[in-house]
């Protein structure tokens, strides 16, 4: 075999087939990367992959036909049917040449995302895991191209055919989904021969073993195909022809049942197992706070995806696949609209698009629009959407939720008092994490409506009135929940003084001042407040996370009440101070008159068998900018605060998933320079080196 791999990797760069296959696929290569990544900034080197996966219907095909097809019209196999090899070692060194001069661009181009390296961030897991499977899909592409090279003596006549299996081969699940009306036992064996959708999974970040052992068994057996042709050929003359086509008809068989039912074991294995997510946003994986959360549904939920199984989303199909996978009571199955075009009717009276969800529990449906899977910004200068964020496991964790809870909490937003308005991030979030969100003025009610969980006074510029202090207070007493953000400047606030009191909390004059730098962000009242351990803080505490709180007030604890107990959700160090003249300030050292910490700057005050109160002393807190500043946590101590009040044993509220990496910044000077030698200097070089190879060989 070591012989026969010499001499055909050899020849290929003696015949100048070889150069001229290297240098049209990293001139094709080069000309997608100089466009995506250089003059784009696009920071995903899967992009230039995608677009050039196409060339293997063309390119393979070419640099396969003559291998075996060429010596079979030269009558030049005789020699190599009658030397003292196995079949098996001819066919496995020819192949393996081929995989070597494949092996050579596939070389270069790991050294393109070392280069985007310099000009920013880059995926590096996500880039590589996509050139993995750019060579099994070549090496696929190769085997295939060198058995239909065996079956007949015309290179031309094998090149054509190689094209049109190929195609088939990258178009196959197109061409499934187009047969609707077909047996499914139909379309899963033609999607044997899917060449593409393993590739477009790796592609996607995603690393799948079963698209391995796809391509690694469709190898072995189209190798082994390869063999029984080359077999039937040596062997013609000598023994009976008839019985040994049986026999190689009866192995074919074998082994095709052989490669089929394994693919068809390893692919019901559950995806945690059998897939690895490379990507840097952990797109595809569960949190561990939706493993939780998956680990308590104890009753029947149907997922009905409204799409073909063939036509899935990918990315929503791998949550899909994971989070049926962690539940016995959660099952997914797909509805093609097209074949039952009235099933979501059964459900809602909304217009669904293909693609959106129906989740259903014994006590209620709810749905989840495709649209809202993914989150987009809108460029109002090119009028163009951008994909930003992936929200597939929280809407579904959601849904699940939603429809298996048995109660669905309100919280209703005070008005009347100068309070700031919830942003609609902030309302989607409290929404996505099923509480009803409304607004209202405390003074328009008898008393606190029975339906309420909570209650939120969000950064009041104004007190509240005494009838206001009463209802709230009696609110407290049967068993209510509020969540009080407090405003530093806000003066003559007895009554919400008093309020605070009434669950032994009292706010500091003045803006905290942090003395430790490794607590705040610019300056010392830009507050990085410690955060604490408690239920409110759940998926923030412990791990890499701030909580942003400017301008915050300091909060006291009368620990002499008993009666009460206290949560520490955000607090300061040792060295935070509070400047009373907060509004005066001129330096932020400390000064005379100024108050020792450490504060509280978030706290829960409950009483047994009452409601609790939660203060938090940031009027910017719970803002757009400041849970910018730090990834969302902001948000998500809010969401898990209402969450709280809930009634919930499983607080849940994933998330979106950032979608995208900011683009590269490429000099044009470079991306030109770098765009013409790998699109065009290292071709040609190729080109050349392998034309003077040839004519050489030709003078001799």
């Amino acid at each position: 075999m070591l012989a026969i791999f010499k001499r055909e990797f050899k020849s290929y760069f003696q015949s100048f087939i070889g150069f001229l296959f290297v240098a049209v696929t990293l001139a094709l290569i080069g000309l997608y990367f100089y466009i995506y990544n250089l003059g784009n900034g696009y920071p995903y080197f899967q992009y230039v992959l995608s677009s050039v996966s196409v060339l293997f219907m063309f390119t393979v095909p070419i640099l396969t036909m003559r291998t075996l097809a060429e010596e079979k019209r030269n009558k030049t196999d005789q020699l190599t049917l009658t030397a003292p090899v196995s079949v098996w070692s001819i066919v496995m060194g020819k192949y393996l040449a081929l995989l070597g001069v494949f092996c050579i661009p596939v070389a270069i181009i790991c050294f393109y995302p070392l280069i985007l390296m310099n000009f920013g961030t880059i995926p590096m897991a996500q880039a590589y895991l996509a050139i993995l499977g750019y060579f099994l899909f070549g090496a696929a592409a190769i085997a295939v191209g060198l058995f239909v090279s065996s079956l007949t003596e015309s290179p031309v006549i094998a090149a054509v055919i190689g094209i049109a299996v190929l195609f088939v081969g990258y178009m196959m699940k197109g061409i499934t989904s187009l047969l609707d009306g077909a047996p499914s036992i139909i379309t899963q064996v033609l999607n044997c021969f899917d060449l593409y959708t393993h590739f477009s999974d790796m592609l996607n970040g995603s690393l799948n073993i079963d698209g391995i052992v796809y391509y690694i068994s469709l190898i072995a057996l189209v190798l082994f195909f390869t063999v029984q042709s080359i077999q039937k050929r040596r062997y013609s003359v000598s023994v009976n022809h008839l019985s040994l086509g049986a026999y190689s008809t009866l192995s074919i068989v074998i082994a095709t049942a052989i490669v089929v039912v394994l693919n068809i074991v390893v692919g019901k294995l559950p995806k945690s197992f059998t897939a690895v997510d490379v990507t840097d946003e952990q797109l595809y994986s569960i949190t561990d706070e939706g493993k939780e959360f998956i680990a308590q549904v104890d009753e029947d939920v149907k997922i009905y995806v409204l799409s073909s199984e063939d036509n899935r989303d990918l990315m929503l199909g791998e949550t899909l696949d994971r989070i049926d996978d962690l539940s016995k009571n959660i099952s997914v199955e797909y509805v093609d609209p097209a074949i039952n075009p009235r099933f979501a009717s059964q459900y809602t009276d909304a217009n669904l698009t293909v693609g959106s969800l129906i989740v259903v529990s014994d006590k209620r449906s709810t749905t989840v629009s495709q649209t809202d899977i993914y989150e987009s910004t809108f460029d109002s200068n090119t009028y163009s959407s951008t994909v930003t964020g992936y929200d597939g496991e929280g809407r579904v964790i959601s849904a699940i939720d939603y429809v298996t809870s048995d109660v669905q909490p309100k919280l209703l937003a005070t008005t009347g008092h100068g309070e700031a308005a919830l942003s609609s991030d902030y309302q989607g979030a409290v929404k996505k994490a099923n509480i009803e969100y409304e607004t209202g003025n405390i003074m328009d009610y008898d008393e606190i409506p029975e339906d309420v969980n909570m209650i939120l006074i969000n950064a009041p510029t104004s007190d509240i009135s005494k009838d206001d202090l009463d209802k709230l207070k009696a609110y407290l007493d049967r068993g209510g929940d509020i969540i009080y953000v407090a405003t530093y400047d806000l003066t003559d606030s007895a009554n919400i003084d008093e309020l605070l009191s009434y669950r032994g909390l009292s706010m500091v004059e003045g803006v905290v001042v942090e003395g430790d730098e490794s607590h705040y962000y610019g300056y010392p009242f830009y507050l990085l407040p410690t955060v604490q351990v408690s239920t409110y803080t759940a998926g923030l505490y412990g791990g890499n996370y701030y909580i942003f709180a400017p301008n915050s007030q300091g909060i006291l604890i009368d620990d002499t009440n008993e009666e009460i107990e206290y949560t520490s959700i955000l607090g300061t160090t040792e060295s935070a101070y509070s400047k009373l003249a907060a509004q005066n300030m001129e330096v932020t050292d400390k000064e005379e008159g100024d108050i020792d910490g450490p504060f509280q700057i978030g706290v829960a005050a409950s009483k047994t068998g009452e409601g609790t109160l939660v203060a938090y002393g940031s009027s910017f807190m719970f803002t757009d900018d400041a849970t910018g500043l730090v990834g969302g946590s902001n948000q998500k101590l809010f969401t898990n605060t209402a969450s709280n009040f809930a009634s919930r044993s499983v607080n849940v509220s994933i998330p979106v998933k950032s979608y995208s990496v900011s683009n590269l910044m490429v000099p044009r000077a470079q991306s030109v320079i770098i765009g013409a030698i790998t699109t065009i200097l290292i071709p040609v070089i190729l080109l050349l080196v392998g034309f003077f190879v040839w004519f050489a060989r030709r003078k001799k």
